[in-house]
């Protein structure tokens, strides 16, 4: 079953390809491998504190707005090999209502998370099991009269592949990885003179971070979860050019959770270090 599952994710990924291939724009992307020092997925400390590894690739269709991505995940560590994921989506991306200042920027996915090492409806001793999700991404750019400044709404359903998984109907916590999340986020895009301490630059971007997360009852591996506020992330990062398409991204985040049924911890704070090819 885990094999049909990400034959499905395949074919409907070719699928989109297929439809969009003919078209005269080229073909652009992105090719990532980002460090964690811990892995924090909407509040929940996936690995236990280790650090993981994630690389990607988001392919962007002919200038459609269509898109197609791979992401992986997994722990530097040997003991979570069971809870390695990989993520397969297919979105689409557009803008609305672009000369007003309620402009909108949207982009609407559908995810497979996929565990290799799992069944697909994951074990008892594991319980990590394949999950489906559609998430829609609000963004207005204009509607604040600080320039940089962007409120972000995201609307996130997310469900097991099969209802009698062991993060659904069976999960031996009680609880359930089928609901829904609203994530509210501000990022504010803050240049910084450069000129005294980065010769050859005279500007750098600080990317400044922040989300809430109200998660309604869902437990990715069918934990028991409140429905409730679950945590506030803050975070900064910056973009360092390489040359030759090369960029060079780290950042720091800080968690503090909010609901003791997502995260035990009251605290958490980890770096990311990435490393982009854009072609």
């Amino acid at each position: 079953m885990k094999k049909k599952g990400i034959l499905l994710a395949t074919v409907m990924l070719l699928s989109a390809w297929g439809i969009v291939q003919a078209q005269e724009d080229e073909l652009h992307g992105v090719i990532d491998v980002t460090y964690l020092s811990k892995y924090v997925w909407r509040g929940f400390d996936i690995y236990g504190d280790k650090s993981a590894i994630q690389p990607s690739v988001d392919l962007d269709l002919y200038g459609t707005g269509f898109g197609v991505s791979v992401m992986g995940h997994r722990a530097n560590s040997s003991e979570y090999e069971n809870g390695e994921r990989w993520d397969y989506s297919l979105y689409y991306h557009n803008s609305l209502f672009d000369d007003e200042v309620y402009a909108t920027n949207y982009r609407l996915s559908w995810v497979y998370y996929n565990y290799p090492d799992q069944p697909r409806k994951g074990t008892m001793a594991a319980p990590n099991a394949a999950l489906q999700e559609i998430n829609a991404v609000l963004s207005w750019p204009k509607i604040l009269p600080i320039k940089g400044l962007v409120p972000s709404y995201v609307l996130v359903k997310l469900w097991p592949s099969k209802s009698s998984s062991f993060s659904g109907a069976k999960s031996p916590m009680g609880g359930t990885a089928s609901g829904w999340a609203h994530i509210f986020m501000l990022d504010y895009a803050l240049p910084v003179q450069t000129e005294s301490f980065l010769p050859g630059t005279t500007e750098q971007v600080l990317n400044l971070h922040t989300e809430l997360i109200y998660n309604d009852g869902v437990g990715p591996a069918g934990q028991n979860v409140d429905h409730d506020w679950s945590n506030m992330v803050f975070g900064v990062s910056t973009d360092f050019d390489l040359g030759n398409d090369l960029t060079f991204t780290p950042g720091l985040y800080h968690q503090v959770t909010l609901d003791d049924s997502v995260n035990d911890d009251k605290d958490e704070t980890w770096v990311s270090l990435s490393m982009k090819y854009k072609f």
